[in-house]
């Protein structure tokens, strides 16, 4: 992903697993982070070696930096996928509207994965 991605505040992605359409507005912090990345890049982020990462390498990639840092080792990008959902849910989302963010196609997928939001939103 990177700026060729977004227009007008807005992130529009293809979904690798469902071939979806996704458009999702840019929240304003996420915006401070990408406003001073260099604007000739076409990815935000890159390998060692400046290239863009290949899906398995990213998920090597994620699920290292934890552990080079000293978290716990349970890292990965489907475990960062249930928490945005789960934040969805808690900020009060309902399912069509989480449904509409992360590709799910029914809102028993949605629902389940967002059981820990203990009341807020929906269970």
């Amino acid at each position: 992903m990177g700026r060729q991605h977004i227009r007008n505040g807005i992130v529009s992605i293809v979904r690798q697993e469902t071939s979806q359409d996704r458009h999702v507005p840019l929240h304003p912090e996420l915006k401070a982070v990408l406003d001073p990345l260099p604007l000739d890049d076409l990815t935000f982020l890159v390998t060692a070696q400046s290239k863009p990462f290949s899906p398995a390498g990213f998920t090597n990639w994620f699920r290292d930096v934890p552990r080079e840092a000293g978290l716990p080792n349970r890292a990965s990008p489907h475990g960062l996928r249930k928490a945005t959902r789960r934040r969805l849910a808690e900020a009060g989302c309902t399912p069509h509207e989480i449904m509409a963010i992360s590709g799910h196609r029914s809102p028993a997928e949605v629902t389940r994965s967002t059981a820990e939001a203990g009341g807020k939103g929906f269970v």
